[in-house]
């Protein structure tokens, strides 16, 4: 063998006992940022803004706010499914509620003032990882 091929020989030898030793720390690198960085999950939270305002648009604070969905069973009975939220609404008329699968609710909304009962009623719609808004008068 001539020199030439010699020193190629060798170096070649040399690279191939580097790699062994790097392999492993560019294994145990890769499996780390694999561990520890961000996944790619999107939000899947369902939000509802629930707005209630009067019959001049103006926002009704401390209005009693249910979310409940309707239903049916084999037999035909209609009743309320076991999910419900309920929260009054803030200074601004609205109500805020996070689940964490899409449905659909209706709503119902009520406030008493003196010996008179308001009452606004509504549907909304919810899905993955949007906030939806629904505004409902109350008479």
């Amino acid at each position: 063998m001539d020199s030439f091929s010699a020193r190629l020989l060798s170096k070649l030898i040399e690279n191939n006992e580097n790699m062994k030793l790097k392999l492993p720390v560019l294994l145990l690198s890769l499996a780390f940022v694999i561990m520890f960085s961000p996944s790619c999950q999107k939000e899947t939270d369902c939000i509802a803004v629930i707005k209630c305002k009067d019959t001049l648009g103006n926002a009704v604070n401390a209005a009693d706010v249910l979310l409940y969905a309707k239903v049916k069973n084999s037999a035909g009975v209609t009743y309320t499914a076991d999910i419900t939220a309920t929260s009054p609404s803030d200074n601004a008329g609205e109500v805020r509620f996070t689940f964490k699968l899409p449905a659909i609710y209706d709503i119902l909304a009520t406030k008493t003032v003196g010996t008179k009962t308001m009452t606004g009623i509504g549907i909304i719609k919810l899905e993955e990882g949007q906030t939806i808004e629904k505004s409902v008068t109350l008479r």
